[in-house]
């Protein structure tokens, strides 16, 4: 089964410096950190703050070629964790035909915002996160989640490269 979620902003982890895209369920219950590189999260924070580039970007030349292609992204999905790493898939249609591809969950993310479609994650990614955070040694890594379950709408503000 999946969940629907929605993109509430981008943060910089405190320990890594490494940036964060922070996903959010509809009821706001469930929190979803995952670490992005700086291009990607660049990607995302030119997209949510609306910021016209003087030449498409990755992600602008994607939605362009899909367009063109008379191709409609339906949604995207956070399908697995495996070893820390988190996978994705595109679902599309072209033609009648349904088209799933393989992507890094930054560039789904990033093309979800720009086509403007639904975000899913499978529960049981939700679940293997959860335990995963449980599992670990490192404190700072549950002072994260905390702090991560503990954002408003206030705390996540532009994101700053």
């Amino acid at each position: 089964m999946e969940v629907e979620m929605k993109i509430r902003g981008l943060m910089t982890d405190p320990v890594t410096k490494i940036p964060i895209v922070v996903l959010k369920d509809s009821t706001g219950d469930t929190v979803l950190p995952i670490w992005v590189g700086p291009a990607e999260a660049s990607a995302i924070a030119l997209e949510i703050e609306k910021v016209a580039t003087p030449r498409p970007m990755t992600h602008d030349l994607i939605k362009n070629v899909l367009t063109g292609l008379d191709a409609h992204v339906h949604k995207v999905v956070v399908t697995e964790l495996r070893d820390d790493t988190f996978y994705a898939v595109i679902w599309l249609e072209n033609h009648g035909s349904v088209i799933s591809i393989d992507s890094r969950p930054s560039d789904a993310l990033a093309l979800a915002l720009r086509v403007d479609c639904p975000i899913f994650v499978d529960e049981e990614v939700l679940k293997n996160s959860k335990r995963a955070s449980n599992a670990a040694d490192n404190m700072s890594g549950e002072d994260l989640r905390k702090y991560l379950e503990g954002l408003n709408d206030d705390d996540l503000g532009k994101y700053k490269m």
